[in-house]
């Protein structure tokens, strides 16, 4: 049995998923990212997605967190700092922090990836997303909707046609609700 890719992402009302859109974690959304790591062994990123959250949430040399870290900040970063990270790039040559460059057809390798034993693959990011998802590779969507208009920037899953069925919502107090999806299946019983 493949283990299964999820992909979760933070989402305006509008749709836009671009980290600058105005969407400032608060420890019940930490909590919720927290608790998607620990449901995987394996993060899955793009190029642009590894740096940013490189950038934000490996170990600083000294082997302590940064002060403007608060408690949820820090759970979130000691879950996935030693993660397992699998970087799909034609861009880099290497990478580090506990990661790995995914060589060859990025379809086939991801197909790869969910066949070798593990509890499940975390997907990030906004570009990646977009191809696996047409591919038919993602199992599982989680969505943290923000109380935010954003009106610009990327768009969530921009260009694909899915059918959801939702399995999961929740809300909190501060507007922000947290929504998990699967690929509902279509006639003939294929999910896409």
């Amino acid at each position: 049995m493949p283990q299964p890719l999820r992909y979760g992402i933070n989402v305006s009302l509008d749709g836009c998923v671009h980290h600058e859109a105005g969407l400032p974690p608060d420890e019940e959304s930490m909590a919720v990212w927290t608790d998607e790591l620990r449901r995987s062994d394996t993060l899955l990123y793009g190029r642009v997605t590894y740096e940013l959250m490189e950038g934000a949430w490996r170990r600083p040399a000294s082997g302590r967190w940064p002060d403007w870290m608060d408690d949820s900040e820090v759970a979130f970063a000691e879950v996935m700092d030693p993660m397992r990270k699998v970087v799909a790039s034609t861009a880099l040559d290497a990478v580090d922090w506990n990661a790995e460059l995914l060589s060859g057809d990025l379809v086939d390798g991801v197909r790869r990836l969910k066949e070798q034993p593990g509890r499940g693959i975390s997907l990030g990011g906004v570009r990646l997303p977009v191809a696996l998802a047409a591919a038919g590779l993602i199992d599982e969507y989680t969505f943290v909707v923000h109380p935010v208009i954003a009106g610009r920037g990327p768009r969530l899953l921009d260009g694909v046609e899915l059918t959801l069925e939702l399995i999961e919502r929740r809300e909190f107090g501060s507007g922000v609700t947290v929504q998990r999806y699967r690929p509902a299946p279509a006639a003939g019983g294929d999910p896409r």
